[in-house]
C-alpha cells in the first residue's frame, strides 16, 4: 500500500502528483484515507490489512484512520454475510481499537445485533474501544445492487460528541445521496462528516466515471452546505468483474479539496485539518445560524399527514 505524504501524493504507478499545499495549524489534526482493496470474504487477511494500514498511519502522526465501507470483508457478499458478521465488541474489533492506541479509527464492518439481524455498518473508535456504530440507513437494491435481500436497514441517524474532532457524523455511501441524511447532520450540528463507500464505477465514458464525478459533487456541496469537515474514503480492485475507483478526499468547510487519492490505486494519504477553520467558514456563509429548524420539523409533518393520512 503506498504512502503518501503532505502535500504530496504517491500513487505506486505513477509519479508524484501534486495536491492542494495546507499550512498546518498548532491545532492541526492529522487524517489518513486509507484507500484498499479487501478481499471478498476474507476477514483473517482483511484485518492483517486493518492493522499493517493502522500501524503505517500511526507512524505518519495520523489522528483518525478511515477506511472504507466494508472494508473488513469486501462489498458483494450475498450468501456469506452471516459468516462474516461480528458483534461490535468482537476480538478482531477490538484488536483494530487496540492498535490505533491514541488514534481514532473508522472502519466497514457487517454487525451481527443480539437478535441476529445483519447491519453494513461502521464503527468510530476512540481510545481502545469502541464508542459508535452507524447502521447503513439507505440500502441500495436497484441495478447491480441487492443489499436489502441480505442486510436490515438502520434505523437511525445521528451525530456523537468527540474530544479532539467536535461533533461527528458517519454515513455509508447511499445515506450521503438521500438530501434526508444530510439535513438531519446538519440538525446534528455536525463538524466532520465521515462517509465511507463501495461505489463501482458506473457511467464510464473515456477517462470519466460518473459515479466518481457524482461523489466529486456531493462531498463539495455537503461540506460548503453543513460548514463541516468530509472525510470521503472509498475503495479500490475488482469484483464480480466490476471495478471499484478510488479518489477518496478530504474536503474543507469552504468547499477546496485539501488531498486526494488517486483513482484506482491503493493508496495511504494523510492530511491536515484545522478545527479551527470552521469559524472562519461559518462566519462568511452562516447557512447553519439561519436554518429554521422547527419550521422543517413542522412542514415535515404536515406532508406526512397529507401522505400517509389512510
Amino acid at each position: 500500500m503506498a504512502q503518501a505524504t503532505d502535500p504530496t501524493l504517491v500513487s505506486p504507478v505513477t509519479q508524484p502528483v501534486a495536491a492542494p499545499a495546507v499550512m498546518p495549524t498548532a491545532s492541526a489534526l492529522r487524517v489518513a484515507l486509507v484507500q484498499m482493496a479487501p478481499v471478498l470474504g476474507n476477514c483473517k487477511a482483511n484485518l492483517e490489512l486493518h492493522l499493517n494500514a493502522i500501524d503505517a498511519a500511526r507512524a505518519r502522526g495520523a489522528d483518525l484512520i478511515v477506511f472504507p465501507e466494508l472494508s473488513l470483508t469486501g462489498y458483494f457478499l450475498r450468501d456469506m454475510v452471516p459468516d462474516v458478521a461480528l458483534a461490535r465488541d468482537a476480538e478482531p474489533i477490538r484488536r483494530m481499537a487496540e492498535a490505533a492506541a491514541d488514534a481514532a479509527l473508522v472502519v466497514g464492518f457487517v454487525e451481527e445485533s443480539s437478535r441476529h439481524r445483519f447491519y453494513n455498518a461502521a464503527f468510530f473508535a476512540d481510545e481502545g474501544r469502541v464508542r459508535h456504530v452507524h447502521r447503513k440507513v439507505y440500502l441500495p437494491t436497484y441495478g447491480l445492487f441487492d443489499e436489502k435481500r441480505y442486510f436490515a436497514a438502520g434505523e437511525r441517524i445521528c451525530a456523537f460528541d468527540t474530544a479532539r474532532f467536535g461533533r461527528v457524523g458517519i454515513l455509508v455511501c447511499e445515506d450521503f445521496w438521500h438530501l434526508s441524511a444530510i439535513t438531519v447532520m446538519q440538525a446534528e450540528e455536525v463538524d466532520v462528516l465521515v462517509c465511507i463507500s463501495n461505489s463501482p464505477a458506473r457511467g464510464v465514458s473515456g477517462e470519466h466515471v460518473r459515479t466518481a464525478e457524482t461523489y466529486d459533487r456531493l462531498t463539495k456541496t455537503v461540506a460548503e452546505m453543513l460548514g463541516a469537515w468530509v472525510v470521503f474514503v472509498h475503495r479500490v480492485g475488482f469484483e464480480d468483474g466490476l471495478c471499484f475507483w478510488g479518489g477518496s478526499c478530504l474536503v474543507a468547510p469552504d468547499a477546496s479539496v485539501v488531498a486526494q487519492a488517486p483513482y484506482f490505486d491503493e493508496a495511504l494519504v494523510v492530511a491536515s485539518f484545522d478545527p479551527a477553520e470552521l469559524r472562519r467558514q461559518r462566519i462568511l456563509t452562516p447557512l447553519a445560524r439561519d436554518e429554521r429548524l422547527l419550521l422543517t420539523i413542522e412542514e415535515l409533518q404536515r406532508i406526512k399527514r397529507r401522505r400517509y393520512a389512510d
